[in-house]
């Protein structure tokens, strides 16, 4: 399981241009003016994870499979967009398939890069976005509710769910409150996800600065991360130029680079990271002589359900998981240390997955 992160905003904030570097392709079409992204563009990274290296090391494992994110880059959404102004609710409905939302703001000034309001305030271009999505999950809870009106007469209870859980994300609403402030309950939780609210998508602030800002930031991406933080949200820094430079190096000239420039990581490890704990992924291992491999779950997935991730019959004839944490295989050099050590446990259905675990399932076929 890895994990789609739709990248929004408004046109010519660096979407695309960080979309490319990302993604270390050209498939998205950078280009100073508006709308230049028609069709949503979709791309696979690898999650970087040095513990991945390590335990391969180990092993001697032939072949290194990352765990894997998505990246849809969205085209530039406008005021209006809710009612179809610029390329409109095409592009809201992109939104809808993926998991989460990475809000790119432009948080740098340059003359030669037209903004579509002719001023640069990321603060305000984030409330945009914001607004634009806020209409058009009420136009889309208005439509909905009304079509359930049969259903409730005849007491249908999955009809009650939806327009109890609809109500509550209208309330918040009209009170100028995205989707994702209403507390849900856990059995309402499936049904929830279900309704595919643009709000209710969890939402990171991308910062995206000039070279010189890429470091500390400025008062542009400050004035965003209070915003954020009044949210409950998170915030990520980048320079869409660095990572589209990064994109162009080897690994050992990357890091040369990142350190020139006073960095200690690349803004795709930033922004993955922060998609994790936004989404709270996390990540387990499976090793031997032939791959090395890193497994995306939900924290607090039980063993059955992480199983289940790699094929669905190891879910349903889970029997144990041979477990060794990740500072376990490493101290003790591998499974058989670790099995010496008495390191190894034997985990059975109710074992909550820990990140880092390095298993191994028994299942019945």
């Amino acid at each position: 399981m890895g994990f789609r992160m739709g990248i929004v905003g408004l046109p010519n904030v660096g979407k695309s241009t960080l979309f490319n570097a990302l993604t270390k392709t050209a498939a998205a079409q950078a280009a100073n003016f508006p709308f230049c992204t028609i069709e949503p563009n979709v791309g696979e990274v690898n999650v970087p994870d040095r513990r991945l290296d390590t335990l391969a090391g180990i092993a001697g494992s032939k072949q290194i499979i990352p765990a894997r994110m998505t990246f849809v880059d969205i085209a530039g959404l406008v005021k209006g967009a809710s009612q179809g102004e610029g390329l409109g609710n095409q592009f809201l409905a992109n939104i809808r398939e993926t998991d989460a939302i990475a809000h790119v703001l432009r948080c740098f000034e340059d003359g030669d890069i037209t903004h579509v309001d002719g001023r640069v305030d990321p603060v305000a271009d984030a409330e945009v976005i914001e607004t634009e999505l806020m209409l058009s999950d009420l136009e889309s809870i208005e439509k909905r509710r009304a079509n359930l009106v049969r259903k409730l007469k005849g007491n249908d209870k999955e009809a009650q769910q939806q327009d109890r859980l609809l109500a509550a994300a209208q309330a918040a609403l009209e009170d100028g409150k995205p989707a994702r402030t209403v507390e849900v309950d856990a059995e309402d939780l499936k049904a929830w996800k279900m309704l595919q609210l643009l709000t209710s998508k969890p939402v990171l602030f991308v910062c995206n600065v000039n070279e010189e800002d890429a470091a500390k930031g400025n008062d542009f991406s400050a004035a965003v991360e209070k915003m954020a933080a009044e949210q409950g949200a998170g915030t990520v820094l980048i320079s869409a130029r660095i990572e589209e430079e990064i994109s162009q190096l080897d690994a050992e000239e990357a890091e040369m680079f990142l350190g020139e420039m006073g960095l200690e990581e690349a803004g795709l490890d930033r922004l993955i990271r922060a998609g994790y704990e936004l989404l709270h992924l996390e990540t387990y291992f499976t090793v031997g002589p032939k791959e090395a491999r890193a497994w995306t779950i939900k924290q607090g997935t039980m063993a059955p359900q992480a199983a289940g991730v790699i094929h669905g019959d190891f879910e349903k004839g889970f029997i144990r998981a041979e477990t060794i944490a990740y500072d376990d295989y490493v101290a003790c050099n591998g499974e058989s240390g670790a099995k010496e050590a008495g390191k190894m446990r034997a985990e059975g259905k109710a074992y909550q997955v820990k990140d880092g675990d390095v298993l191994h399932f028994l299942f019945n076929t």
